[in-house]
């Protein structure tokens, strides 16, 4: 009798992004927009036209929040982030199959780490910028930085090197995101749940994905094997 993984032609491995992906806001931008620091909304501008790396970009908007707010907008970030729903579910499935999940995240370890913290995943699978509040100003550190196969060099948290930790032939690697952040990760995978600028990205570059609202869509298609019915 086959099982959802025989169906794969590989042994399958996620790489899911958490902000507008795992939650249902984008957090840092969530947090921009609710404090609103002079200046933040022109570095975001220049992120999206490719102008400023995302490395710059976000060590440049939380160095304009002083490190005192700490708690604040952590506390903003918990109450108001959201989990997609179907995200146990879709924990519960890799854990049925035995499927490694990796949370791969463009945001920061002080809200990552609490919004995730109910769900179990293992920290050494979850992926994600730091912080130090010891200055006047919040600074992020970048603990996963770019490998010297990544085309950007700048990424903060270079979702590119963790997937190739995990060889093409050995592998089935399947990305979940949205924004940004995923579009360099998107062109290496051999399979993409997508939603927003993702999707749009995915059809421009002719990249093999499937859009999704819930996890709950993407756990059908994962017991199809990542099949469309």
């Amino acid at each position: 009798m086959s099982t959802p993984t025989s169906l794969f032609p590989r042994k399958p491995v996620l790489f899911c992004d958490f902000d507008g992906t795992i939650t249902l806001n984008d957090n840092i931008v969530a947090v921009m927009k609710h404090f609103n620091p002079p200046g933040w909304d022109e570095i975001v501008k220049d992120i999206i036209a490719e102008r400023k790396s995302v490395k710059e970009g976000v060590g440049e908007m939380f160095a304009l929040i002083p490190s005192s707010m700490q708690n604040e907008v952590r506390d903003y970030i918990l109450t108001t982030a959201g989990i997609r729903p179907g995200f146990q579910q879709l924990l519960d499935w890799c854990k049925a199959h035995e499927v490694p999940f990796y949370v791969t995240s463009g945001g920061i370890d002080f809200f990552v780490y609490p919004l995730l913290e109910p769900f179990g995943i293992p920290q050494d699978h979850v992926y994600c910028n730091g912080s130090d509040f010891t200055g006047d100003t919040i600074r992020i550190t970048w603990p996963h930085d770019c490998d010297a196969e990544c085309d950007h060099g700048a990424c903060g948290m270079c979702k590119t090197a963790v997937i190739r930790r995990f060889a093409r032939d050995d592998y089935y690697r399947i990305l979940i995101g949205d924004s940004i952040t995923d579009f360099p990760g998107a062109k290496i995978v051999d399979l993409v749940f997508s939603r927003s600028h993702l999707t749009d990205r995915c059809v421009q570059l002719g990249l093999p994905h499937v859009p999704f609202e819930t996890f709950h869509d993407i756990v059908s298609y994962l017991d199809q094997g990542g099949r469309q019915s």
